[in-house]
């Protein structure tokens, strides 16, 4: 049979990434998978996310590809997903997630809470500019965007003291060792969906989906949707000040979801933070209504303040 084409960005992490699942695909199914590298609008922009909408920068392109039959499918990183579904593709697969932790890499070794006052701390993240400025350390967040090899550049060149990143990315690229602090989650949740890689293809193509179900991971699926149905509730973007974690644990009466969520505002305050538990079958409905409580509690003021 031809080669499954996989639609992949460009980058050395995404094409990381899309490798680990085209040795997946031929693993169980046989089928040979070429990569088809595809420029999106992120990857050539170097403006803010929040400048060019946020939602699906990274990954618009490549969705358009496997609609018009170019590619067979693509893998996307989950998180840069638009939470709104399109009827022309399926989500066939969502295999099982990577470490869903922020670390740091800073200079000389040092962890967050070594970093001196004024500290410069490189991140393109709203999410991730508002948790640590709510940990009160005095220091400066500064705007920055590129591949990991870009960010963590510029610690070595002494334009930041330090940057933050998802430690998914360091781990698949064999770098974990990079980082100076593993952030654990009581301190900064990850952005929704991360460490998480979403495979969709066409929607009517019931023999790939049925290939494709393979690689996926249940209870990854349901602590991603749990995840992504509090985004698209609180109606915010990937790149909006959200953070929500989900995950799947055995309970007194079998297997339960729980979730936690933070919104605060890049200043560090105001900060919500809530948690709900229920059904992994109800994942999405578990969402909506801790989505539904933080709303109640005045999240929508704080991710879009009133001038």
């Amino acid at each position: 049979m031809p080669a499954l084409r996989l639609g992949t960005r460009a980058s050395v992490l995404a094409r990381t990434q899309s490798g680990h699942v085209a040795d997946r695909i031929t693993e169980v199914s046989g089928r040979a998978v070429e990569l088809v590298t595809i420029s999106t609008e992120g990857d050539r922009s170097t403006g803010p996310l929040a400048e060019m909408g946020g939602q699906g920068v990274f990954v618009a392109a490549l969705r358009e590809a496997v609609a018009a039959g170019h590619v067979d499918l693509a893998v996307h990183s989950l998180k840069d997903l638009p939470t709104a579904p399109d009827p022309r593709l399926a989500l066939a697969a969502v295999p099982p997630r990577e470490d869903v932790r922020d670390v740091v890499v800073a200079r000389d070794g040092l962890t967050l809470g070594e970093l001196p006052q004024g500290a410069r701390i490189g991140t393109g993240s709203p999410r991730r500019e508002a948790q640590i400025n709510a940990l009160g350390l005095g220091v400066e967040i500064v705007p920055i965007r590129g591949n990991v090899d870009t960010r963590i550049g510029k610690v070595a060149s002494g334009e930041v003291d330090a940057v933050v990143l998802a430690r998914a990315g360091l781990l698949r690229l064999g770098r974990a060792d990079e980082a100076t602090e593993v952030l654990d989650p009581i301190q900064v949740l990850p952005a929704p969906g991360q460490g998480a890689l979403a495979v969709e293809c066409r929607a009517g193509d019931d023999e790939l989906i049925g290939l494709l179900a393979a690689l996926d991971d249940a209870d990854t699926r349901a602590a991603v949707t749990a995840e992504r149905s509090l985004l698209a509730a609180l109606e915010a973007g990937c790149s909006a000040p959200v953070g929500a974690l989900a995950e799947v644990a055995w309970g007194d009466d079998g297997d339960e979801l729980w979730i936690r969520a933070v919104v605060a505002d890049p200043s560090g305050s105001p900060t919500i933070r809530l948690s709900a538990t229920g059904l992994p079958a109800e994942a999405a409905a578990v969402g909506e209504r801790l989505a539904a409580e933080m709303l109640a509690d005045g999240a929508d003021r704080i991710m879009a303040p009133v001038p």
